[in-house]
C-alpha cells in the first residue's frame, strides 16, 4: 500500500503528518512537491530524510497533475496493492488515512472515499461548495456521494492506469475521478472520517466558489448549449406552428435543425474530451437519440396541449424542460464516448 500525498506550499502540519503516519503503518509515502518553490524546499528535504519518496513539479500544475505524476510513478514501482491520496494541509488525520488503506484491502472494483460529515466549526464556504458540487455529481452521474470533494480516497492498484488517462490537471480532476468512476461501474464506499478545519481552512488552496464552478463546468457548458439550441427550436417551432398549424411538422422541422446545432456544440465544445469518439458512431447515436427524444418531444406536447388543455407554446416549454435531464445523461453515457 502507498500512501500519495499532493502538496502545494506546506507547512509543518505535513511534516507532522508524515511522522504520525510513520508510529501507525509501515506504509510506502509518496509526496509530490506541486512546485511549491524555493521557499518550500526545507519541508521537502525534512520529508526526504524520513525516508520518503519526493517527486517535484519545477511549476505550478495543480492537484490533479500532481496526483497523476505520482500515480504514474507508484505504477512503475510494482505497487500490488492499492493507493491512498490524503491532503497535506492537516484535514486528513493519520488514524483515518489508515482507516481507509485498511478498509480498501478488502474491496473489488471499489473507490473507498474518506467522508467528512461537516458538524462542528465548518466554514461556510465550504458547506457550500461541497452541496454544489454533491448535487451536481449526483445529477451526471445518478449516484449518490455526500462528500465528493473529500481528498482522501483509496484506489485499487489496477485502476491506476485508468487514473492516469482521467481528464483534468487541477482540482476538477477529482470531480472527473468519481463521474468516470461512476461510469465504468466502479463502487462507492464511504467511510466516516472527522471532520477537521484549522483556522478556518486559511491554508487550503481550493477556493470554494470558483473551484466548485470549475469542477461543474462540463453540466455549465451543456446548460448554455440546451439553451441555444432550445431557443433556436422554439423560434422555429413558433414560425412553423403558426405557419401551417400543423404540430407534427412544427416538432420535426424545428427538431431537425436544433438537433443538427446541438450535436456541433456539443461534440466540439462541451463532451470535447471525448473527440475520439468517430464522428460516424456518435452522430448515427445522437440522431437515434434525437429521435427518441422527438417523438417524446411530441407525444408529451401533445398530451399537454390536446388532452390537458395547456397553450401549445407553453406545453412546449414544459417538455423541454422535462427532457432536458434525460438528453444529458443519454449524451454523456452513450453518444459522446470514445
Amino acid at each position: 500500500m502507498t500512501i500519495l500525498i499532493p502538496a502545494y506550499k506546506p507547512d509543518q502540519r505535513l511534516i507532522r503528518l508524515i511522522h504520525d503516519l510513520m508510529k501507525q503503518c509501515e506504509y510506502d509515502i509518496v509526496v509530490v512537491d506541486d512546485g511549491s518553490g524555493p521557499d518550500y524546499k526545507h519541508i521537502f528535504k525534512a520529508i526526504l530524510e524520513l525516508d520518503c519518496i519526493v517527486l517535484t513539479h519545477e511549476k505550478n500544475r495543480g492537484k490533479g497533475a500532481a496526483l497523476k505524476t505520482g500515480f504514474k510513478f507508484i505504477q512503475k514501482t510494482g505497487e500490488n496493492t492499492g493507493v491512498v491520496t490524503a491532503d497535506c494541509d492537516g484535514q486528513n488525520l493519520a488514524k483515518d488515512i489508515i482507516k481507509v488503506a485498511e478498509a480498501l484491502k478488502n474491496e473489488k472494483e471499489t473507490i473507498v472515499l474518506g467522508t467528512r460529515q461537516f458538524v462542528g466549526n465548518v466554514p461556510i464556504w465550504s458547506c457550500l461548495g461541497n452541496s454544489i458540487t454533491r448535487i451536481v455529481f449526483s445529477f451526471v452521474s445518478g449516484v449518490k456521494v455526500y462528500d465528493t470533494q473529500t481528498g482522501l480516497r483509496g484506489f485499487l492498484a489496477e485502476m491506476l492506469p485508468w487514473l492516469c488517462r482521467i481528464p483534468g490537471d487541477r482540482y476538477e480532476y477529482e470531480m472527473n475521478v468519481l463521474i468516470e468512476a461512476a461510469l465504468v461501474g466502479y463502487r462507492f464506499k464511504e467511510i466516516d472520517i472527522e471532520t477537521v478545519y484549522l483556522d478556518q481552512n486559511k491554508s487550503s488552496h481550493f477556493h470554494p466558489l470558483r473551484d466548485s464552478l470549475r469542477v461543474c463546468l462540463p453540466i455549465i457548458k451543456f446548460v448554455m448549449s440546451s439553451l441555444i439550441s432550445s431557443l433556436v427550436d422554439f423560434v422555429l417551432f413558433v414560425i412553423i406552428q403558426l405557419s401551417t398549424r400543423n404540430l407534427l411538422l412544427a416538432v420535426i422541422g424545428a427538431r431537425i435543425c436544433s438537433a443538427i446545432l446541438n450535436y456541433t456544440i456539443n461534440r466540439y465544445y462541451v463532451f470535447s474530451r471525448n473527440k475520439k469518439a468517430s464522428i460516424k458512431s456518435s452522430l448515427l447515436k445522437y440522431f437515434i437519440l434525437a429521435t427518441i427524444v422527438m417523438c417524446a418531444n411530441y407525444s408529451v406536447i401533445n398530451l399537454f396541449y390536446s388532452i390537458i388543455g395547456i397553450s401549445v407554446f407553453f406545453a412546449k416549454i414544459l417538455t423541454e424542460i422535462t427532457i432536458f435531464f434525460f438528453s444529458y445523461w443519454a449524451q454523456r453515457k452513450f453518444v459522446f464516448v470514445k
